[in-house]
C-alpha cells in the first residue's frame, strides 16, 4: 500500500481542497485538468476520478460549512431535484455514446474546455454580477423554485459530463437567484448540492470504467484536510487576490484543451 502513495498527487489534492474550501470552486475545474494537462491521464478517467474524489472531499467541506450553519438545506434540496436525474440521463447518453462511437473521450475534452472557458468568466466576474442582482427585483419564491430546480438540472448535465461547474457557475447563479443570502452561505449550499451530485456522477463513471482508485486515494490524503482547513478560513481568504489568479488558470487550461 505505501508504495502506490505518491505525494505529488497528494500535494495536488491539498491544493485544490484549499481552494475548494475557501471559494467554493476549484473541485472539478482545477482537478480535472491537473490530470489531464499535468499527469497524463485520460479525460474519461480524469472526469471519473475527480467527480468520485469532489464527493467525498466537499462531504468534509459541507460538514464544516453545516456546522457553522451556512448551509441553505432548501435550496439544496430545489438544486438536486434537478440535478440527481439529469446526471443519471447525462449517463446513460455517454454510456450509449461511447459505444457506438468511441467519440466520448473527445467530446468530453470539448466539453470540459469549454467549461473552464465559462468558469473562469463566471470566478472574475461574479461580484460583480451578484451586486446587479441586488439592484434588480427579486424573483417570487415559486419563481425562485423552479429556476434552481432548472440550475440543478443543467449543472447535473455538464458536471457529469466534464466535473466542472458546480463550484464557479453554480455559485454566481445562486448569488442572481438569492441576492439576499451571505455569500458564505451560497458557497456552503453549493458545496453541500455537489455531495449528492458528484456522488451519483461518479458512481455511474465507475460503472462505466472511468476511475483510477488508487490516483483516487492519492488524492484525497491531501483534499480532505486541504479543504477542511479552506473551509475554517473562507472568511478570511484575500479575494481580491485568490479570483483573479484563479480565472486566470482556468481560462489558460480551457484554452489549451480546446486547442
Amino acid at each position: 500500500m505505501l508504495a502506490q502513495i505518491d505525494l505529488l498527487h497528494g500535494l495536488a489534492g491539498l491544493l485544490v481542497g484549499c481552494l475548494v474550501g475557501l471559494t467554493g470552486v476549484g473541485g472539478g475545474a482545477l482537478m480535472t485538468p491537473i490530470l489531464v494537462l499535468l499527469f497524463g491521464v485520460s479525460p474519461a478517467t480524469a472526469v471519473g476520478t475527480d467527480l468520485l474524489f469532489a464527493s467525498i472531499t466537499k462531504t468534509a467541506g459541507s460538514a464544516v460549512h453545516g456546522w457553522k450553519e451556512t448551509v441553505d438545506w432548501k435550496i439544496v434540496r430545489r438544486l438536486a431535484t434537478g440535478s440527481v436525474p439529469a446526471a443519471i440521463a447525462t449517463l446513460i447518453g455517454i454510456s450509449w455514446f461511447g459505444k457506438i462511437g468511441k467519440e466520448s473521450g473527445h467530446l468530453i475534452l470539448l466539453v470540459l474546455g469549454g467549461m473552464l472557458v465559462l468558469t473562469s468568466v463566471a470566478t472574475l466576474f461574479q461580484k460583480k454580477l451578484a451586486v446587479f442582482a441586488k439592484t434588480h427585483d427579486r424573483l417570487e419564491e415559486g419563481e425562485a423554485r423552479i429556476s434552481t430546480v432548472a440550475l440543478g438540472a443543467g449543472l447535473g448535465a455538464v458536471v457529469t459530463l466534464s466535473s466542472v461547474g458546480a463550484g464557479a457557475i453554480g455559485v454566481t447563479a445562486l448569488l442572481m437567484l438569492y441576492p439576499a443570502l451571505r455569500v458564505s452561505r451560497i458557497v456552503g449550499s453549493d458545496i453541500a448540492h455537489a455531495v449528492p451530485l458528484t456522488l451519483v456522477a461518479g458512481m455511474g463513471h465507475w460503472m462505466i470504467g472511468g476511475v483510477d482508485f488508487a490516483l483516487l486515494l492519492n488524492l484525497l490524503m491531501g483534499s480532505i484536510p486541504g479543504v477542511i482547513l479552506g473551509s475554517l478560513l473562507s472568511a478570511r481568504a484575500p479575494d481580491h487576490f485568490l479570483r483573479p489568479v484563479l480565472a486566470a488558470v482556468l481560462l489558460l487550461s480551457g484554452i489549451k484543451l480546446l486547442s
